[in-house]
């Protein structure tokens, strides 16, 4: 057993630390969150450079085909400069990337994927909609019926991440009437500029610098070329995007509870009440060794999760468990780093009050730590407690 990097990925992390930290420090990103509602071009560009959408992509398409270890890597030092950035790389490279490249034809594949790799496509994945989120079987409402060679879309996603800014919207719709839930379901590769698609704003407190909004689709057609994978099967199909999902969504908390915890390390070091610095105070060493705690847990489990990814062996349960674990670390960091800066803690000046706002997001997506209990509970052979 060997927990230690390859020389390959040492260089990959050392890389993507020099990166961040000039391409992604605290003002540019303080300036990010209070100013855009995306990362700018130009930093799309940096990464485009640097080949971060070659990543998963096969080499015959103009990538790299990193490994998910790999991948999560460098993805880990984005997620620690900025939980916004990782999400709006991430929906490009989680979703846009491997549902072509999972589900696609070879027709699809030879079209978006070196597109995708070139970082010239931007995509996103609308599942959710207002009647439920981690219940996808039963919440989507959204059709497209079948029409000469097209289908027509009616139907409302909210809370999708980087919609308003996608060429291509990844969209879940119900496709046939008359088959059980999981039977029913089909993946549309949907153009954003179509008719009929209008876009809403939903103002949130977390990850500011990349917008999750509401989709309405009102008679949509998309060409029947659009279909990814097999009509009818898109519920079973997307797993293979939905569990990746997981290991990404728990590299966010990872990130999140690195730079929360380093942050409050420094400034309990540098702080000095009461005739000398607050880091001698024992409850905040309590604080900060159950976060230096829950950051070792996290990141040990969601490497093991990609590592099973890598090596073809079943990872959900470890992939719900990593994403569980680290949200609630992630939480927890940035309440207790709150906590240990003061006053300081809730000043837009630092970047505490981002993380913990950031945090509150992964507490339900992209499933619910409650659900999380329940699925990894029925893995191990009980009922399920939401039939």
């Amino acid at each position: 057993m060997d927990f230690d990097l390859t020389k390959e990925q040492k260089m990959i992390q050392k890389e993507m630390q020099h990166f961040c930290k000039k391409e992604l420090n605290k003002d540019y990103v303080r300036w990010m969150d209070e100013n855009v509602d995306f990362p700018p071009d130009e930093l799309w560009q940096k990464f485009v450079d640097i080949g971060m959408f070659q990543s998963n992509i096969p080499k015959e398409y103009g990538g790299e085909s990193m490994s998910m270890v790999d991948g999560m890597v460098a993805f880990e030092e984005i997620c620690k400069a900025s939980m916004s950035v990782a999400l709006a790389i991430g929906t490009t490279v989680g979703f846009g990337t491997r549902f072509i490249n999972e589900l696609g034809t070879k027709a699809q594949k030879e079209t978006y994927l070196p597109l995708l790799s070139e970082g010239k496509l931007k995509m996103c994945m609308a599942l959710t909609e207002p009647s439920g989120g981690t219940d996808i079987l039963g919440s989507v409402k959204t059709e497209a019926i079948e029409k000469n060679d097209r289908f027509v879309v009616n139907g409302e996603k909210v809370f999708i991440t980087a919609a308003h800014v996608s060429d291509y919207m990844i969209t879940m719709c119900r496709t046939e009437k008359d088959k059980k839930p999981s039977q029913s379901l089909s993946v549309l590769m949907i153009p954003s500029k179509s008719k009929g698609i209008t876009i809403t704003k939903v103002p949130k407190i977390s990850c500011h610098h990349c917008d999750s909004v509401g989709i309405t689709f009102s008679n949509v057609e998309v060409p029947k070329e659009n279909l990814l994978g097999t009509r009818g099967n898109g519920w079973y199909e997307s797993l293979v995007v939905l569990n990746p999902e997981r290991i990404g969504c728990a590299m966010m908390g990872v990130g999140l509870m690195a730079a929360a915890y380093e942050d409050a390390f420094l400034y309990a070091k540098q702080r000095h009440a009461f005739s000398g610095p607050i880091s001698r105070f024992q409850i905040l060493q309590h604080y900060m060794a159950d976060m230096y705690i829950n950051l070792e847990n996290s990141r040990n489990l969601t490497y093991k999760s990609a590592w099973l990814c890598d090596q073809g062996k079943p990872y959900h349960m470890e992939a719900t468990m990593a994403k569980l674990v680290a949200s609630e670390g992630a939480l927890h960091a940035g309440r207790f780093g709150a906590e240990i800066l003061g006053g300081y803690g809730i000043c837009s000046e630092y970047p505490m009050q981002r993380y913990l706002r950031d945090a509150y997001q992964l507490q339900f997506s992209p499933i619910s730590n409650e659900m999380s209990k329940n699925m990894m509970m029925q893995y191990q052979g009980l009922p399920k407690s939401w039939a």
